[in-house]
């Protein structure tokens, strides 16, 4: 497809996903909704235009890797896993409840498409460092880790051990996504523990970086052929500036809807202003 195209083609797809992600956190009555609209963009592009990977075939040994280090936002994975057909579509509507596959962070053991489970703040992207580095130097492999971390997840100290022994290592192979989208759980970030300047200490541990708008479909797409392409030594950081809750006006920047799941009458609300933005 010509640019244009991906770009019209991408914007169905995230804003239908929105969707989804509304309908089926307030059919569950739990989750995530903030930050799963806050990325859903920078998944959507990575899926369908730069991944490689099989949905046939999630366990293609050549594939490249997505590791949702920001597990709590697993709706916006669940939905497009469900829309390349990883997994049955029917699974998006028992969202969270026990003894069902889709849990409210990411399980590996139930869910086909998910590489590792994540939850625990930080550990995500220390396990993709580790996937990076066996894919690099015992697998002699071209596939790509990329993972997907949060603001309020990038103040973890195991976060910064790893991107120390990354750049040490010159897994130039891994790729980190930060949906900045400047809330963790409590607050904004610069009101509790502000990481900033984020490029010069990433550039300092031997990465390379980019700073793009995470909304931006042309940007994604711009940021991820830059880092897929560049085979220098050094991991790549893609520091993404996006809106929490983005595309339903009562959530963006709410930080009350970090982990609380619309009501009837929100999703109701939610679906027509959604409605309203694709016309």
């Amino acid at each position: 497809m010509q640019r244009e195209e991906w770009i019209k083609f991408f914007r169905k797809k995230a804003w239908s996903f929105r969707k989804k992600i509304i309908q089926i956190i307030g059919n569950a009555g739990s989750g995530h909704p903030g930050g799963s609209l806050s990325v859903i963009d920078l998944l959507t592009v990575l899926y369908y235009y730069k991944l490689r990977y099989d949905p046939k075939n999630p366990d293609w040994e050549e594939r490249d890797r997505v590791v949702l280090s920001k597990g709590h936002t697993c709706p916006a994975l669940y939905v497009i896993l469900a829309d390349l057909g990883v997994i049955p579509e029917d699974w998006l509507w028992n969202l969270r409840k026990v003894d069902y596959p889709l849990q409210g962070h990411p399980a590996r053991r139930t869910t086909p498409g998910i590489e590792t489970s994540t939850g625990s703040l930080g550990q995500g992207f220390s396990v993709a460092v580790g996937m990076a580095l066996g894919l690099k130097y015992i697998e002699k492999s071209e596939a790509r880790v990329y993972a997907i971390i949060g603001d309020g997840e990038i103040q973890e100290g195991i976060v910064w051990e790893a991107a120390m022994f990354a750049g040490n290592k010159k897994l130039d192979n891994l790729i980190v996504i930060l949906d900045n989208n400047t809330f963790q759980l409590d607050d904004r970030i610069y009101n509790i523990n502000d990481p900033e300047p984020l490029k010069d200490k990433f550039e300092a541990f031997k990465w390379e970086v980019l700073e793009i708008n995470g909304h931006d479909y042309a940007q994604i797409m711009d940021a991820l052929d830059w880092a897929y392409s560049r085979r220098n030594g050094k991991p790549k950081l893609i520091k993404a500036r996006t809106i929490k809750g983005k595309g339903v006006s009562f959530m963006e920047n709410n930080n009350k809807f970090h982990g609380k799941a619309p009501t009837k009458e929100q999703v109701k609300q939610a679906l027509k202003e959604i409605e309203e933005i694709v016309k």
